[in-house]
């Protein structure tokens, strides 16, 4: 599967819950192949914008689509990576603000 073919099957299965690809397709575009080159890694797809211990049971909070996602598109309009977003943010309706890490800092990786 590449990059294209991961866009299309997620968006396939995202949008209808209302979780969107941001518009900046660049981004989207590295973010799936970094979710990729984890799932190579570690089988399993962990978030490209965090750091994956290799634990499946560790890191099962960060596996794509995270769960932090929802509470983090609830609340800021886009997750954590700015890879899944609402309708809102990409048309522009709310601002584009920071989203902080909502990780315990016990199962981050150092």
């Amino acid at each position: 599967m590449d990059a294209q073919q991961l866009y299309e099957a997620l968006k396939k299965v995202q949008e209808p819950k209302g979780y969107y690809f941001s518009n900046d397709k660049q981004r989207v575009f590295e973010l799936l192949e970094a979710l990729m080159v984890n799932k190579e890694r570690y089988g399993y797809m962990a978030c490209p914008c965090r750091l994956a211990s290799g634990d499946r049971e560790n890191d099962k909070d960060i596996i794509c689509p995270c769960v932090y996602r929802v509470p983090d598109v609830e609340e800021y309009g886009s997750c954590y990576c700015n890879l899944y977003v609402s309708k809102e943010w990409n048309e522009g309706k709310i601002p584009h603000k920071y989203v902080p890490e909502r990780r315990p800092p016990e199962k981050i990786v150092v």
